[in-house]
Formats: C-alpha cells, structure tokens, sequence
C-alpha cells in the first residue's frame, strides 16, 4: 500500500477495505480506470466470474487495463483483485433463512424475539441518524424542485427497493403527481424506462451491492440527456456517476439484514416535497 493511503483495519471484510480504498484513490485514477471502478462496482457477479476478455469487453476497455486498475489499487493483478469479488460472494451466500436461524440462535435465552425486534429498531435508529446527517435540507428542495419539473417521473428500483419506489409509485398517485413504475414485468425495464423523454425525470434507487438493471437504465437516460436523480449510498456508487443530483440514504444491518427506514423516511419526504414544490396538496388519505 503507498505511503499515501490510510491502513486498513486487519478485520474489515476484504471487499469494503476494497471499496474504502477506491474511494480514497479514485480521484486521481485515469479515465479508463476510472470506467472499470464504476463497471466493478455495477457488476459485482460478472467481476467475480466473468473472464478477463468478458470483463474488459463490457467496461469498454482493454485487458491490460483491468491489470492497470488491479495494480493502481496495491493488488498484484487482477487474479488477486477478482478473488476479492469472489470472496464477497462467499460472504453473502447464506440466504435469509440461514441468517434468520442465526439471529434465532443468538437470540435463545437472552430475549428472544423482544432481542430481535430491539435489534430491528436499534438498526432503524441509526440509519435515520445517518439520514439527518447526510441529506442537506437545500438538497431535498433542489431534488424535490427537479422531479415537480417534469412531466411524468419514471420510477426505478429493483430487488430490495422495489418495495420503495412502489411506495413512490402510490404516494405520487394519491397527490396527483404523474408517475410511472418501471416493473421489469417480462424483462422489460429497459424498454419501460425507453418512454421517458427530456421533459420527464428518472428517479433511480440503488444501493450496493448495486442492481445492473437500475444502474444501466439510470445511464442510458442521462446520456440521452434526461433529469436523473439517484437514491443511493455512495459517491463512488455508479448511481452517482449518471445522474444530476443524488441524495446519500445508506442503511444499518442487524443480523446481516438491512434497515429499510431511511430509504422509506426519505422517499416520503421526497414526495411530499414534490407535491409542495409543483403546488398540489398532500391528499389526506396518503397514509391509507
């Protein structure tokens, strides 16, 4: 590691010491390396196990460009820095039911589900303590001033936020906002979110590890020029590399399953927000 960086705790997960470590250097990158940290960290499964030639020739770049990459960040290679995504896969292959029967486990004769739900709520508090923190009030207004612009918002969001722009989805409908969810119904989220011209906004919700379909529809759109703004948790998300504005919702665990409050606490202001900045009143039922 070059005497410029900051060491790196010895029992922090290899991935995010990966990530904390890109997001220190990445300002000085070179463009094309700059292009392969935003393709790693929108494909996190294709850069654990797509071969070198696959992974060059979807970021756009040459082989020898992700041993560049490897190297700029004090790996030997890109071997050694592929192993790392493969390690995260690792980490995060129990699925919920096994991590539910581990919060059980530890549950067992110390509270039970009261521990758990203390837990939850605990998870929930610092997430929205995070939230006050991060989001500026002049950011919430300028993001609520750039959706009450546009004709119709084009809502994305996959997999854990899809619960959260389908929340966006109803609260806009019940304040009289245009408002159309991209449901990948088919496959089809790409040609959903196609429709969306420059009078219209995208509003994008990911956050790591990044979901593809999100992060290419969010591009695709602000390089035809349309408003994009992103919910995301990071300035080296590749949300925040495609989008006008974006607003910082990053969320706390217990037992390896995440907090959902900030994203919901902030697409509810975000809407309310809207409805008063286009000039419409909150519909008293919205809560229904």
């Amino acid at each position: 590691m070059s005497s410029g960086s900051q060491p790196q705790p010895k029992d922090r997960p290899e991935f995010d010491r990966f990530v904390a470590l890109l997001r220190e250097r990445r300002p000085s990158l070179p463009k094309r390396l700059k292009q392969v940290a935003d393709h790693a960290l929108a494909h996190l499964d294709d850069m654990a196990f797509g071969s070198t030639a696959q992974i060059a020739e979807k970021a756009g770049v040459q082989a020898s460009t992700l041993v560049r990459f490897a190297q700029a960040l004090d790996y030997s290679g890109f071997s050694e820095l592929q192993e790392v995504f493969r390690s995260r896969l690792r980490r995060h292959a129990a699925d919920h039911r096994a991590r539910l029967a581990a919060l059980r486990t530890a549950g067992t004769g110390s509270g039970g589900g009261a521990a758990l739900l203390d837990g939850f709520i605990q998870a929930s508090e610092a997430s929205l303590a995070q939230l006050r923190a991060a989001v500026r009030p002049d950011q919430l207004e300028e993001a609520a001033a750039l959706l009450a612009r546009a004709q119709t918002i084009v809502l994305v969001g996959a997999r854990r936020m899809f619960p959260v722009v389908s929340y966006l989805a109803y609260a806009f409908g019940k304040l009289g906002i245009r408002a159309v969810l991209v449901d990948h119904v088919g496959g089809l989220g790409q040609e959903q979110a196609a429709l969306a011209g420059p009078a219209d906004a995208i509003l994008a919700i990911s956050c790591a590890p990044y979901t593809t379909a999100t992060v290419e529809i969010a591009a695709a759109a602000h390089q035809r020029g349309i408003p994009v703004l992103a919910l995301t948790d990071s300035p080296l998300s590749p949300l925040a590399e495609n989008c006008d504005l974006w607003l910082d919702v990053a969320e706390a665990d217990f037992g390896a399953f995440r907090s959902m409050a900030a994203s919901f606490t902030l697409a509810m202001a975000l809407a309310v927000a809207t409805a008063e900045h286009a000039g419409v009143s909150a519909d008293p039922d919205l809560a229904g």
